[in-house]
């Protein structure tokens, strides 16, 4: 039976506890479990390290909701990030990366994994021929944000698998901004799903996580193998809240779309932008592919300042119910600088954001409300 996401979002991984009945999985905050006789495990259990029953009910959820073979849960999103390119390169290989990419993985990528021997190239996903172009032999994967963070960039996710398989290496697409309720990148042909579940996933501020969701069981268990070894496993309060925020995801993700289409009518008609970037709108240079691969365009909205830097600075602090604040994803609005704030680590790179650039989270508040706090930060 294929059952709905809204259906796997509330159920998957979740039976009701066989002892109690409990319809909520419980948090076994435990490290250690019994044994009955040397080896003789309960249910698999035997260090909280290796497995968990909450986090268990988390990553089989996640799997559902994506569609993929095996889902795994993080303490971060970077967390996550790390053991994937771990897994799948090593030393001497070579990686594309979305040439807008999130500060912290160029971070991750320039700073960690390029003294551990791992190279690579930010490139113009949108641009097929670019990508074609910076394959090299050794390029054993392509790192795909799509939308990206925080210039609202497209991928076609599709094309770019075909390229990766094409040439030997494998595509992840970190989903973080679209969520698995907008957009499915396993079944587009993805290997590898990566979320900062902090973000939709959780989707109320009150946790930080990270999850990966393999296409395949063969990759899942890899993955799995360097999770373990690795060690940056979700606790079981963190995957317990996870695992909460998912119930709801669908539900929410709608709201945030809603909202964030009305501040971009706003945005556009006002004469201090002189730029929306929105893949929902029909001029984005990444519009016609959203709108093949995603369910609806999301709950970021960016914009440009015709004043310049200070004054996009200034607008982050006018606000009362968008919060100035890093992060995104959750059920109040937040705005920020990215420039000095979430991708202030990319400054001087090939990946410095614009300085009159401000980027929104939309929130599930009421709409009129927004607006008018958005007016008036504006004026």
């Amino acid at each position: 039976m294929n059952e709905g996401f809204e259906t796997l979002a509330v159920h998957a991984g979740q039976e009701a506890d066989p002892y109690t009945g409990a319809v909520v999985p419980p948090i076994y905050a435990v490290s250690t479990y019994k044994q009955d006789g040397v080896g003789g495990l309960r249910a698999g259990y035997e260090y909280s390290r290796s497995a968990n029953p909450t986090r268990s009910a988390l990553e089989e959820a996640l799997a559902a909701v994506e569609g993929g073979a095996r889902g795994l849960a993080f303490a971060s999103g970077l967390a996550a990030e790390d053991t994937l390119i771990r897994t799948v390169c090593e030393p001497g290989d070579h990686v594309l990366i979305p040439d807008d990419a999130y500060g912290g993985t160029y971070r991750l990528f320039s700073k960690v994994l390029s003294r551990w021997g791992l190279s690579f190239d930010p490139v113009p996903l949108g641009d097929l021929d670019a990508v074609r172009a910076a394959v090299r032999p050794e390029t054993k994967a392509i790192w795909v944000e799509t939308p990206t963070n925080p210039l609202l960039g497209i991928a076609d996710i599709a094309a770019l698998a075909q390229i990766a398989h094409e040439s030997g290496a494998v595509l992840l697409v970190d989903n973080t901004f679209a969520s698995p309720y907008l957009q499915q990148p396993l079944a587009l042909g993805a290997d590898v799903v990566v979320h900062s579940t902090t973000k939709y996933v959780g989707g109320h501020s009150d946790v930080v996580g990270g999850a990966l969701i393999a296409r395949s069981a063969e990759v899942g268990e890899r993955l799995a193998f360097h999770q373990n070894a690795i060690g940056g496993v979700a606790g079981p309060f963190d995957a317990w809240l996870t695992l909460r925020g998912l119930k709801t995801l669908g539900v929410r993700m709608d709201r945030h779309c809603d909202n964030a289409e009305r501040v971009v009518d706003l945005l556009l008609s006002h004469r201090k932008v002189t730029e929306v970037l929105y893949p929902g709108l029909p001029g984005h240079p990444g519009h016609e592919i959203a709108a093949k691969q995603m369910r609806r365009f999301g709950g970021m909205v960016s914009f440009r300042v015709a004043a310049g830097e200070e004054e996009a600075v200034a607008i982050c602090g006018r606000t009362r119910l968008f919060t100035l604040g890093e992060s995104l994803g959750g059920v109040e609005s937040l705005i920020e600088h990215p420039g000095r704030m979430t991708h202030a680590s990319a400054a001087g790179s090939p990946l410095e954001v614009p300085g009159d650039l401000v980027r929104l989270s939309v929130g599930i508040e009421t709409v009129d409300d927004l607006l008018s706090d958005l007016t008036e930060a504006l004026s």
